[in-house]
């Protein structure tokens, strides 16, 4: 065979290759996807009452929500304790195999205990469950057997549909871990509904990072007192030009007699308003009235996208309409918003 006969073939195998493994992907997310689907219906139907057994018997707890599982189901219960945890609910993982060997003493009777297991027949489980039942500590089950031992001993079971899992030999958790997912992150977004969970919340518990930038509130990036770039009505161009100049936001902000703000200057106004009088005209002529503005508790991450969509780079931060600050977009590139 010749070099390039030889280049041709494997270049077809690898195409061919390439183009199975695609195939097996996009197998993979639509029965996954399909998964999603029979769990919504589900929850539209029977589900929904068990859903909300478990909403109340968490948000009646005096203490944590513990979370269980064992392999698979253990990995996914971390994360629902991670979800739960940093949106408002106190939550941490207990692995089953542990709780039998001295972390039940972690568990009270003012908890409750959010079991996952896809069989509900999970050995390692039963210790946890015995104790449940002995203390009276509150039980919610993830299975899809809601006839297990597991699901028979729970106060509220969220029985998930049986579904096909993506694995082509229906043996490797996948669209059940999932669907394990899925239920426990719903769990955590009613609960943080029930409990009116706000950004500023959530801010409390993510301290860092790009996310901790995003919640921050425009008072804690602003510019305030003498470094705002504002004049008084009456204010002649030639002044004006000089403020713009050396507060270096691009533009200035007009207040009336009350200092309140009431108008705004921009590169755009001047060169709509440029004339060999420009520099003697009193800003009232030039500037735009009412300008764009926020409250000091306006999101960072909702004022970037605000400038975004007006396509501007400042924007006055005002309590009431007295004048509290300027936000430029770059402050917000500067701490992380973006």
């Amino acid at each position: 065979m010749l070099a390039s006969e030889n280049t041709d073939a494997c270049v077809g195998v690898e195409a061919d290759a390439g183009s199975r493994a695609r195939s097996a992907g996009l197998r993979t997310l639509q029965l996954e996807i399909a998964g999603l689907h029979t769990l919504a219906e589900a929850l539209v139907g029977d589900l929904g009452d068990s859903f909300d057994r478990a909403v109340a018997l968490i948000r009646g707890a005096a203490g944590r929500l513990i979370v269980s599982g064992i392999g698979k189901s253990g990995h996914i219960g971390r994360k629902i304790a991670a979800t739960l945890a940093s949106t408002g609910t106190p939550a941490y993982f207990v692995h089953a195999t542990e709780a039998s060997h001295g972390d039940l003493g972690m568990i009270t009777s003012d908890d409750v205990i959010l079991a996952l297991s896809w069989s509900g027949e999970t050995a390692e489980l039963g210790n946890l469950i015995e104790y449940s039942r002995r203390f009276s500590v509150g039980l919610i089950a993830i299975t899809s057997r809601p006839g297990s031992t597991l699901g028979q001993a729970a106060d509220a079971v969220l029985a998930l549909p049986r579904v096909k899992e993506a694995c082509p030999h229906d043996l490797a958790p996948t669209t059940s871990s999932l669907m394990q997912l899925a239920i426990g992150d719903a769990l955590a977004m009613a609960l943080l509904d029930s409990r009116g969970f706000t950004a500023s919340d959530f801010e409390v518990f993510h301290p860092g990072g790009t996310l901790a930038a995003r919640l921050k509130s425009v008072d804690q990036i602003m510019h305030s007192g003498s470094e705002m770039p504002l004049v008084p009505v009456g204010t002649v161009m030639s002044d004006v030009l000089l403020v713009i100049a050396g507060k270096r936001f691009g533009c200035v902000g007009v207040t009336n007699g009350a200092g309140q703000l009431v108008g705004i200057v921009t590169d755009g106004d001047l060169r709509r308003h440029m004339s060999d009088v420009l520099l003697g005209q009193p800003v009232e002529t030039v500037m735009t009235p009412d300008p764009i503005t926020v409250g000091p508790k306006f999101l960072a991450s909702a004022a970037l996208e605000m400038m975004n969509r007006m396509r501007i780079t400042a924007l006055f931060v005002v309590e009431g309409r007295q004048p509290a600050g300027i936000l430029h977009l770059h402050d917000l590139l500067r701490a992380g918003v973006a």
